[in-house]
């Protein structure tokens, strides 16, 4: 059943400004040339024509993999990393004769490794892949000709040149050109929010050619051409013309409609399909996030090349000494090791040419020593970093209640990086600050009204040791109920008290001015319950206030604006109507807006708001009575952190009016290229001999814990810039509001509104006012670098506005002005433009060389997330644009805290400690395959069974550093907020510097030796079996193998901070794991089993002196790190140490006492059962005993 149109409103014919400009005539010149050959057949899909042009199909894909490119982009993925490559080369040569070892004991591993990583990518472009087949089988109605009506179609079927009907809240399933809506003239609202992140409503509205078709039949002849743009990125661009009925009519992007937007407050509309799939707007913007790997994992590239290094300096020593024997073992004609017949050998032990021996073995111990490098070390860090995002995604502490949004970590590769943040740059407006707009204070007839104080007013009184005269903060109120984007109290205008004000004409016409003056839609939601639809947060506070003091805004239609006020005189609310004749809309040129109405007593009335600056400029000689005390009202406002803005009228004389709006129908009708300037003049002309009526003030405010917060992470070390749009004066009164600039602070000011500087602007000439401006920074970054070096003990805040940045960022001054701005704990940069915040992001990053973390919330900070170390997203009311460009995503600047001082220092501290201790066991292990080389004249035979050594990285010890990994905690989550400079490890990077990497390195070396040589010296000499026989080559190596897993496992039994039950079972389950590993092996008949055949029930359980070397190596391999923790607590302990000891005091002191307390109790209970001759007794001998002490 076709809807019925709603023919009460037509905003075309009222708004004059930016939603009525189409492109010019020069652009439209471009149609048919490159870049704008795109055709369209409206409502011919099936024409020959536009099946020749062969455009994109509707079917979107996000996914990185497809079900035929999976195996082989997955494996490239894989093999990029160096150390892969190594072992998939192993693995091949392992299949030659000079593999020291089965090609499966090698193959397995690699399998497993790459098969787990290419599972987990495999999964995570499965559900990107779910999310696809969401969207694209979403259904749209499509135009049927055949049966002249619309049914139901999978966007993914959608075409060029379809027509559509989208109704009410439903997305727009591709890029489409409005021809009609449910408006009697083609206006509709949409929503923005998944393009921009802004969640205010844009107008839109059809040609007037195309408005009036308004059903399925009246479409069944409808044909025309659309010639336009090629597909491209530009949001707020369109270039296209239409062919209609032999006519050609410009299309602009206000006839737009994009994919992803949303249809608001229209019960429907028809378009025709213009781009689709991968050619849309939305999707030629979907480029894929900048690859951002951690210094950890840079640093781990270079230890990888360091064992690399490594490997081929043992294999060649080991090959130089093998060609040196080999050599000698032919001597004047004799063979020196006969017994190993080198007469009957092949070449790889030829004494003939040891050259070429020494060569081959070479290649064999770049095999045989190939664990140094751990295989595993990849995906155990894959595998922890997930486990450790998953926990932050748990954090009930990061769960926000009241919007229902818990963290969330979209990416695990950056998680150690959170521990190393040296800057958090932050946006102002919805970071920290709520971007709820609320009606708070007014200015009336130079009077002030609202009670309370703001956060910032009450931080400024602190600032400057004034007495607070107003205790209560605005928040205090006890209204009867929270009515969103009012937070106004004062009883001498509430409950219609308004009327018994000396100036209650005034107020009266105040309010009717922010009831009238807007362009905002009322929705009934129910009885007495309407809800306004504005372009901005701050419109629709002004409607709303005007409700709530008695100014109700209730219906608009084409010419009219309904309001339902309080009649002074009666007392009782009566409603009135004003005719609407023009709205000039607000712009960023213009700063202000007005309407042209007719009231019921037909009196001509211009109603306007917008800056103080351009309303003041305007007011007639009669209107400003009340300027002087306005204006210190605004300043007032300004200073406590609000946004303000004048309020003005006048009244119009009748032919004064109809001249002026001849003249502006006719420019505005215009075609002519000054069509925008002559509208412009023609408003200021109309906007002019104003009366001031007063100013209002909003308020964003700070989130909660904001002050707090900042406070926190600036004790932890961090630098924290602020990039904003506001006024200086109000970001260094919010800065004072939120802890960013503290009392004792000193502050610079880096500005161009100079005396000087304005003078030179006056002139016009601009090379000049360049060059004046280019200097005067210059001078003050000068000026501000001497002042900080002569006060090093004292903290600074740099202040700068945009303009300033532009020269400041000059190539000749940018390090000068970096070296300032890292000298001061807090930088403010006011008034910033979107690309200014990445350009400053992208120059921080690279001037300190330490990790950047950028904080935002709304589309302008995408730009600034991608470019920082870490990108973290706001989920507020700015929509999601930011946290789908992020890396994490909170729902309150507050949880920043948490995320850094307790998650980031978790997992620095852990994946670093991970990597050191992988190096550590890895090259344990692989040492002492070196040593046993030596030892058998590096022969080539290796110490342990092929099935030992492929196990060793895969079961016997990776799942203890993986519990590493994901629960060791060095101090609490509450001692990690307690102690913020503990954060301080991971910035200065103590616990993955050089040293440390080499120190791990060193103790893993040392471990090899005490292993190897302790082990061979106690087993080899004496017998070993009850029977008398010796240890033989098998039982060597099952217990040097023994004695390495005890040893590494051990070891990170005492690295450990914080034990859970999943570590006591992961340690000493992977050593329980290598004895049942033994049994089952070894029972395998020797065909498979080799060395390890019945190896320990026969020959090593039974023999005590296998049980003492193993605990006498074990403890002789861990004496070198205990003695070195011993020393290092002691004398040089680090933060986390020396919180550790403080809290182990701080609880025996407590336990102490409390012995005490129950001690003393516990006498005084026995004391006082006791006669009173036996406590006399007691106390005497006690006084005596004091006596003789």
């Amino acid at each position: 059943m076709a809807r019925i149109r709603k023919r009460n409103i037509q905003l075309s014919k009222l708004c004059s400004f930016a939603c009525c400009q189409s492109s010019s005539r020069d652009e439209h010149a471009q149609i048919g040339q490159k870049g704008y050959s795109r055709v369209v057949y409206c409502n011919e899909p099936d024409s020959q024509e536009q099946i020749r042009l062969r455009y994109r199909g509707n079917y979107v894909s996000t996914t990185k993999y497809t079900a035929v490119n999976f195996i082989p982009k997955s494996l490239f993925e894989q093999f990029r990393r160096v150390a892969n490559i190594y072992f998939l080369v192993v693995a091949c040569v392992s299949f030659s004769p000079l593999a020291p070892y089965s090609a499966p004991s090698i193959i397995l591993p690699l399998v497993v490794v790459i098969g787990a990583t290419m599972a987990k990518e495999g999964i995570e472009d499965w559900r990107r892949n779910l999310q696809d087949i969401e969207a694209n089988n979403r259904k749209v109605e499509v135009y049927d000709k055949s049966s002249c009506s619309f049914r139901p179609t999978k966007w993914k079927d959608l075409r060029v040149g379809e027509l559509v009907k989208v109704f009410k809240d439903e997305y727009f399933p591709a890029d489409i050109l409005l021809l009609s809506s449910s408006y009697e003239d083609g206006v509709c609202y949409v929503e923005t929010m998944n393009l921009d992140g802004e969640t205010n409503l844009k107008l839109k509205h059809a040609l007037n050619v195309t408005s009036f078709w308004s059903s399925a039949e009246s479409l069944k002849e409808f044909r025309a051409v659309i010639k336009c743009e090629d597909p491209n990125e530009h949001l707020y661009s369109f270039i296209g013309t239409l062919y209609f009925d032999c006519q050609q009519y410009s299309l602009s992007p206000r006839q737009i409609l994009l994919r992803d937007s949303k249809l608001k407050n229209t019960d429907y509309i028809f378009g025709v399909v213009i781009f689709t799939g991968h050619d849309t707007k939305v999707m030629q913007n979907a480029t894929d996030p900048p690859s951002k790997r951690t210094k950890i994992e840079r640093r781990m590239d270079r230890i990888i090349y360091v064992l690399f290094s490594t490997l081929i300096l043992v294999s060649f020593i080991g090959s130089m000494f093998f060609g040196i024997e080999t050599n000698n073992d032919l001597s004047g004609g004799n063979y020196t090791r006969w017994y190993l017949r080198p007469d009957k050998t092949t070449v790889f032990f030829d004494p003939r040419r040891p050259a070429v021996a020494a060569f081959l073995h070479c290649l064999t111990g770049l095999m045989l020593y190939g664990y140094l490098i751990p295989i595993s070390l990849y995906v155990s860090i894959e595998i922890c970093k997930v486990l450790q995002s998953i926990f932050i995604n748990q954090d009930q502490a990061m769960y926000d209640e009241e919007m229902d949004r818990p963290a969330h970590a979209r990416t695990s590769n950056l998680n150690e990086e959170l521990g190393q943040v040296h800057t958090i740059l932050s946006d102002k407006t919805g970071t920290l600050t709520c971007n709820s707009m609320e009606f708070v204070k007014c200015s009336i007839a130079g009077t002030l009204y609202g009670r309370g104080m703001t956060e910032v007013e009450i931080a400024l009184a602190r600032k400057r040791g004034e007495q607070l005269t107003e205790q209560a903060p605005i928040d205090a109120s006890e209204s009867k109920k929270s009515i969103k984007g009012f937070n106004f109290r004062d009883e001498r205008i509430m409950d219609g008290k308004w009327v018994s004000e000396p100036q209650r004409d005034v107020i009266q016409k105040f309010f009717r001015v922010l009831a009238t003056c807007h362009t905002a839609v009322p929705e009934v939601m129910g009885p007495n319950e309407i809800m306004y639809e504005a372009e901005s947060p701050d419109e629709a506070a002004f409607v709303i206030a005007a409700r709530e003091v008695g100014f109700e805004f209730f219906v608009r239609n084409q010419t009219s604006i309904k309001l339902r006020e309080l009649d002074p005189t009666s007392g009782i609310r009566v409603d009135r109507v004003y005719e609407l004749l023009h709205v000039l809309e607000f712009s960023s040129a213009r700063k202000r807006m007005s309407v042209i109405v007719k009231n019921p007593e037909n009196q001509l009335l211009l109603l306007a708001k917008g800056a103080d600056s351009v309303i003041f400029e305007r007011l007639s000689k009669e209107g400003r009575a009340y300027e002087e005390k306005t204006k210190e009202h605004i300043e007032k406002y300004s200073e406590a952190g609000l946004r303000t803005m004048a309020v003005a009228y006048r009244e119009l004389d009748d032919d004064e009016y109809k001249t002026w709006e001849q003249e502006f129908l006719k420019a505005k009708t215009s075609v002519s290229a000054d069509r925008d300037v002559l509208m412009d003049e023609l408003a200021g002309q109309i906007e002019r001999d104003l009366i001031l009526l007063g100013a209002t003030a909003v308020e964003d405010k700070l989130q909660k814990g904001v002050p707090g917060c900042i406070d926190k992470l600036a004790r932890a070390g961090m630098g924290i810039w602020v990039l904003t749009g506001d006024k200086r004066g109000t970001a260094i009164n919010i800065g004072y509001a939120c802890s960013l600039l503290r009392h004792g602070m000193k502050q610079i000011v880096i500005t161009l509104e100079l005396p000087e500087i304005l003078a030179q602007e006056k002139e016009g000439d601009k090379e000049a006012i360049a060059e004046a401006s280019l200097n005067s920074i210059k001078l003050q970054i000068l000026k501000a670098k001497s002042q900080v070096t002569e006060e090093s003990s004292t903290e600074f805040g740099l202040i700068i506005d945009g303009k300033s940045l532009t020269y400041a960022m000059d190539k000749n001054l940018v390090n000068s002005f970096m070296d300032l701005a890292m000298r001061c704990a807090t930088v403010i940069c006011c008034r910033s433009s979107p690309k200014q915040k990445a350009v400053i992001t992208r120059l921080v990053k690279s001037v300190t060389g330490r990790t950047t973390l950028a904080i935002g919330d709304g589309a302008n900070d995408v730009g600034m997330l991608q470019e920082a170390d870490i990108g973290v997203g706001i989920s507020g009311v700015e929509g999601m644009q930011a946290v789908m460009a992020s890396d994490f995503a909170i729902a309150q600047f507050r949880f920043l805290e948490r995320l850094l001082l307790v998650h980031g220092h978790w997992c620095y501290r852990r994946i670093s400690m991970m990597i050191c201790y992988f190096f550590y066991k890895n090259i344990t292990f692989g040492f002492t395959l070196f040593w046993f080389e030596a030892y058998t004249s590096f022969s080539g035979q290796p110490a342990y069974n092929d099935w030992y050594m492929s196990c060793y990285n895969v079961f016997f010890t990776s799942l203890p550093v993986i519990a590493l990994g994901v629960f060791d905690q060095d101090v609490s989550a509450r001692l990690c907020l307690k102690h913020p400079l503990l954060y301080q490890e991971g910035v200065r990077n103590m616990l993955f510097n050089w040293p440390r990497i080499l120190g791990w390195m060193f103790n893993g070396l040392l471990s090899s030796i005490i292993i190897y040589f302790l082990t061979t010296n106690s087993i080899t000499g004496p017998a070993f079996r009850k029977d008398g026989q010796v240890a033989d080559y098998s039982v060597l190596g099952v217990t040097m193998y023994t004695c390495v897993v005890w040893t590494v496992n051990c070891q990170m039994a005492l690295s450990i901070n914080y034990f859970t039950w999943i570590q006591h079972l992961f340690i000493w389950g992977s050593i329980a794991f290598w004895y049942i590993f033994l049994v089952v092996y070894g029972s395998i008949p020797p065909t498979l089993s080799t060395t390890a055949y019945k190896v320990l029930v026969e020959a090593c359980a039974p023999s005590i002196l296998y049980w003492l070397t193993t605990l006498l190596v074990v403890i002789a391999a861990l004496l070198p790190l205990l003695s070195y923790r011993a020393f290092q607590i002691r004398f040089r302990p680090m933060e986390h140490d020396r919180i550790q000891i403080q809290r182990r005091r701080l609880e025996s002191t407590e336990y102490d006492a409390t012995r005490r307390r129950l001690s003393e109790s516990s006498e005084a209970r026995t004391s006082s059962e006791l006669p009173s001759e036996v406590r006399i007794r007691i106390d005497n001998l006690k006084a005596s005993s004091k006596r003789k002490n």
